[in-house]
């Protein structure tokens, strides 16, 4: 018999949606996966060879729980430098993923009815790590029309005091909204109101950033002291299979994330970890190339969708993914199938155009789907060109 635990645990719908496309796949049909964060990009030539030539030295050993002594100083320069951050490198932990970070974060901050505030769309996995960790979430929701922002207002309300901390990410995933200095603030100003309350900022996609201005919540003073800052190489240095991803917090958090992954996996990879402070130290040019091709391609994305009738976009700044309201398409059908919310349109873009999208049912938000433009822009015109084909008969 399995645990309550497991059973109540949703399966992630990207790694579901990736499922589907490969069983088409092995159909036979020319499935084009729009579903997946992941780069399309190589790891940069500079990391790998960093990696090799640790390989080389004999970096393969056990490291210490919290990082190599190398990347934990360079990860504290790094938030320095980029981000006005003072973590010290006693207060950084590395972990197998950034989404390790926030499981390890959620197991040693969160008691059973422990209330969590979500920025609403979120990512997927936020939601099922607080509750798979005894914590209660609660989603503060914006739409579409409000470029998926709460207002600092809506923040203060949902304040309680059972509220443990707030997780957000900027750039976000799945909406790529990026929040604004003055917006961040505003946040920040309402949170440092409340001595209980800590923040859990999720920077992931920092990189991929298309404002010219990357804010860090934790640089604002009123939060610094109550600031856990998440980050990672999977995104900005196509990194994905390397699973390495740090957290800067207060020692007593960084001590008890540590204290949990010691316990569960131990240190991340030593050859790993010598590269990642390469990529830290390194040449930007690469990331800065990426960035670029993922401008461009979102301006594609855009375009094209905004030719669709009844979809309906935000213009998001930051990550590689469009979350468009489709809930003009709710109530339609084909003669076969009726389309009544998201999960049944994006199974019917996949049975139909053979384009796999997620449902924004698995991140908040029941009227939209995302759709991952880290794919060729040959990939995304051809998905795109199905998508309103098949939208067309829809009546």
């Amino acid at each position: 018999m399995l645990s309550e635990r497991v059973l109540a645990l949703a399966e992630s719908e990207t790694l579901k949606m990736a499922r589907m496309a490969r069983e088409l796949r092995a159909q036979g049909h020319d499935v084009i996966s729009l579903s997946l964060g992941e780069p399309d990009f190589d790891t940069p030539e500079h990391i790998k060879d960093a990696a090799y030539q640790a390989l080389k030295a004999g970096y393969t050993k056990y490291t210490p729980v919290a990082g190599l002594a190398e990347l934990t100083k360079a990860i504290s320069e790094k938030f320095k430098r980029d981000n006005q951050l003072d973590y010290r490198p006693d207060q950084i932990v590395v972990s197998n993923g950034a989404k390790q970070t926030i499981y390890n974060l959620c197991q040693a901050l969160l008691n059973p009815g422990d209330e969590v505030i979500l920025f609403s769309p979120y990512w997927v996995s936020y939601i099922e790590i607080v509750k798979l960790s005894g914590g209660v979430p609660v989603e503060l929701y914006a739409g579409v029309e409000r470029d998926f922002k709460p207002r600092a207002e809506e923040l203060a309300a949902a304040i309680t005091d059972r509220t443990k901390f707030v997780i957000f990410s900027s750039p976000c995933n799945p909406t790529g909204t990026v929040f604004s200095r003055e917006e961040l603030e505003a946040y920040a100003n309402v949170i440092a109101q409340h001595e209980h309350l800590l923040i859990v900022s999720d920077e992931i996609y920092e990189h991929i950033n298309f404002t010219h201005e990357h804010v860090s919540i934790g640089a604002f003073p009123q939060v610094k002291d109550r600031t856990i800052t998440v980050n990672g190489f999977a995104k900005g240095f196509s990194m994905t299979g390397w699973r390495l991803g740090y957290m800067g917090a207060p020692k007593y958090i960084a001590d008890a994330c540590a204290k949990i992954q010691g316990q569960v996996t131990s240190g991340a990879s030593s050859f790993g970890q010598k590269a990642a402070a390469d990529a830290l130290m390194g040449d930007m040019k690469p990331t800065e190339q990426m960035r670029e091709a993922f401008r461009e391609r979102r301006d594609i994305v855009l375009s094209m969708l905004e030719e669709i009738p009844g979809i309906k976009c935000n213009h998001p700044d930051g990550a590689f993914y469009v979350f468009p309201d489709v809930s003009a398409y709710f109530g339609k059908s084909d003669g076969n199938t009726v389309i009544k919310n998201a999960d049944d349109f994006c199974d019917y873009i996949m049975s139909n155009a053979y384009v796999g999208l997620v449902s924004g049912s698995a991140f908040g938000d029941p009227n939209c789907f995302r759709l991952s433009y880290a794919a060729s822009e040959e990939q995304l015109r051809e998905a795109i060109r199905r998508i309103k084909n098949v939208l067309a008969a829809l009546k």
